[in-house]
């Protein structure tokens, strides 16, 4: 019975952690990073597929374009004593393919893309003050969407997908000293819908909007607690939440083209989650997160030489409320900065973009620990990280 209740408690912090790791990856082209994925309203490549899908009516022929983003991140917690520690993750790298294709009437366009909007893995080492609270975590979530966009006018494109995503989460943690372990591994597959809207009234003026459904993933799993106790199969429903992007491009010129988005996620939606174990435990998990947003800026300057170059800012709101807080997902108000260059033929192109995210220091006083032997969240944390995008496309 003891170690029933020890399993129990345990997954229910791990399953609490390691699905909270849905944290949004909104960088998924490099021309889009380097201008602070200020894309919605531009939308002239097929990466269009993922900021918005009705942009690629503005493609011809067949287009393929390969990339990946590369992110080196790391947080810093200190504790009230002074004592500090740091996540030692590796850099990370997360790819997508996009492929668009012209149909012999120019009013219709399809598309396929395959890209992960959601993931990413933090780990702090085993002697970390709150090992007990969380080590690792981590989550591959992959989308494959495939998008029909048609021509409504000569003005305004709508475009929608049907989307599979399939998602496997780990993460493990400290039970009562260096050493033990509790694991968890799950996954499970999902369909979501997506739509866009693009409208361009005049060459100088540019208005997009796209909207991401939620997707529910039942994570569907084995949890272990080495060496205390054997392999349990343990489930839950987690809500992968619906998002909303806006946008507006100015382009004075040619050569000029600037724009501003707002891209909301309903992180709100998430709350209570229950675990189902085989054992019949039914454990329900508090999350309460909030809705938040990236406030998103960018500028790119075209040169007749084929050239761009580009800058781009974005300001992060926190998600994750104090009560609620975890050091596998330390969120917290974000400042993002990016930049970048470009080079395109009439049959290829090549894009490089530099990011770098801060987050200021963020004290947690009130978290509630779910630690069995106490260990708390309590403390300091601020974030860094450094990123490179490459991609390169072709057209014929």
């Amino acid at each position: 019975m003891k170690l029933f209740v020890i399993t129990c408690l345990s997954l229910s912090v791990l399953l609490s952690q390691v699905l909270a790791l849905g944290t949004r990856i909104a960088d998924q082209n490099s021309a889009a990073t380097a201008r602070g994925n200020a894309f919605v309203a531009t939308a002239d490549n097929p990466s269009a597929i993922y900021y918005n899908p009705a942009g690629i009516t503005q493609l011809d022929g067949t287009q393929i374009l390969l990339g990946a983003y590369v992110i080196d991140l790391k947080t810093q917690y200190t504790s009230a004593a002074g004592a500090t520690t740091e996540t030692d993750n590796d850099p990370q790298a997360v790819p997508r393919i996009f492929i668009t294709q012209k149909f012999s009437d120019e009013r219709f366009v399809a598309g396929f893309g395959f890209y992960s909007p959601f993931g990413l893995s933090n780990e702090y080492p085993d002697d970390a003050p709150f090992r007990t609270i969380g080590k690792k975590g981590s989550i591959q979530y992959l989308t494959f969407a495939p998008v029909f966009a048609a021509k409504i006018t000569r003005n305004l494109s709508f475009a929608g997908s049907i989307q599979y995503n399939h998602a496997t989460a780990e993460l493990s943690q400290g039970i009562f000293v260096p050493g033990d372990e509790s694991t968890f591994k799950g996954d499970d597959g999902a369909l979501s819908v997506k739509l866009g809207l693009l409208w361009q009234p005049t060459p100088q003026h540019s208005f997009g909007i796209t909207w991401q459904s939620e997707s529910k993933l039942k994570f569907s799993g084995g949890f272990e607690n080495r060496p205390y106790a054997s392999r349990i199969d343990a489930e839950a429903e987690f809500l992968f939440p619906q998002s909303v992007a806006i946008g507006y491009s100015w382009r004075p010129t040619p050569a000029w083209n600037f724009e501003i988005n707002y891209d909301w996620t309903d992180w709100d939606a998430l709350n209570d989650v229950l675990l189902t174990t085989a054992n019949g435990a039914i454990i329900p998990l508090a999350f309460n997160w909030q809705s938040s947003a990236f406030y998103e800026f960018g500028a790119t300057h075209y040169f007749a030489s084929g050239w761009s170059a580009s800058l781009g800012y974005i300001y992060s709101e926190n998600s994750v409320p104090e009560t609620n807080f975890s050091p596998i997902v330390p969120d917290s108000e974000r400042h993002i900065f990016s930049t970048g260059l470009g080079y395109k033929t009439d049959a290829w192109n090549v894009n490089i973009a530099y990011q770098y995210a801060y987050g200021p220091e963020r004290t947690i006083s009130n978290s509630v620990s779910p630690s069995l032997i106490g260990e708390t969240a309590n403390g300091t944390y601020e974030f860094n990280s450094h990123a490179i995008s490459i991609d390169v496309g072709i057209a014929f």
